[in-house]
């Protein structure tokens, strides 16, 4: 199933099953422990992010073209690090580039976003994807210059910010996608195809990084994990490619759909 989150003309929060023919029917029930199709058509007024995730746990390096080109070694076990549950973005609405604390170096990055589904605890790789609600696109929006100058030796500052973490356009059931290390994925900038490549070249393929993540650690329901970006980042070309207003970035995986964002600078007050 195909899982949309949306606002209805009354404001109200709603979510809907997203239909071949791209029609919407109401779902009724809970994210977590199911959800019913009604039949009756949804009132799809502003589409947003497809769940408020718990947490968001992030992989870095997970493809080995990447790790080349920013002259970084091939990790021998994943590496970790967090973004604030609060740069969370629905599709459509802008990336903002920082402002307050200002960055001119505003990086994407497409990646595979894993929703676990169930409470997690030391599971098997064998046994990994049974804890698997679904997948959604995610773009690991990240200030390079907070990143990697001035973030104290962490990566957390510069990929924080505020709508660095769009998320959508759906959450597509795991049981629509048996192999979720088998789909295409790039980033489109302004039109212009800026990485191109495949989930299967996975340094750590999906099952891995759950196992890894639920060692001896409590992943809850609604965990979303950002599952590494491909070569191609606009930091590593030559000139370096960032983020400018008036850009428009999409995010594309084979069987989920395209998660589009225009691009826009903060604005002054506390919005």
């Amino acid at each position: 199933m195909k899982i949309i989150r949306y606002l209805d003309a009354a404001g109200r929060v709603e979510f809907g099953r997203r239909h071949d023919d791209q029609s919407v029917t109401r779902l009724e029930g809970d994210l977590f422990a199911g959800l019913v199709d009604t039949g009756q058509r949804a009132d799809v007024q502003k589409l947003l992010a497809p769940l408020e995730p718990r947490e968001i746990l992030c992989i870095g390096l997970n493809y080995r073209k990447h790790a080349e080109e920013g002259g970084k070694p091939i990790p021998t076990q994943p590496v970790l690090f967090m973004k604030n549950v609060g740069s969370v973005q629905n599709p459509e609405d802008p990336i903002l580039l920082p402002r307050r604390l200002r960055s001119d170096m505003v990086d994407y990055e497409c990646e595979l976003a894993v929703v676990i589904g169930r409470p997690c605890k030391n599971v098997s790789k064998a046994e990994a994807l049974d804890y698997v609600l679904g997948y959604t696109c995610a773009n690991d929006v990240s200030a390079r210059d907070w990143q990697m100058r001035w973030g104290g030796g962490q990566w957390c500052r510069g990929k924080t910010f505020a709508t660095f973490c769009p998320l959508g356009p759906a959450l597509v059931t795991r049981d629509e996608i048996r192999n979720p290390n088998s789909l295409g994925i790039r980033t489109v900038l302004n039109g212009a195809v800026m990485q191109d490549w495949n989930t299967g070249d996975m340094i750590f393929d999906v099952p891995t990084l759950v196992e890894f993540l639920s060692g001896s650690t409590q992943l809850l329901p609604g965990t979303v994990i950002l599952t590494g970006t491909p070569h191609g980042v606009g930091s590593a070309r030559t000139p370096p490619v960032f983020l400018q207003p008036g850009d428009r970035v999409a995010i594309e995986i084979e069987r989920i759909g395209a998660l589009s964002n225009p691009v826009a600078e903060e604005p002054d007050g506390r919005a």
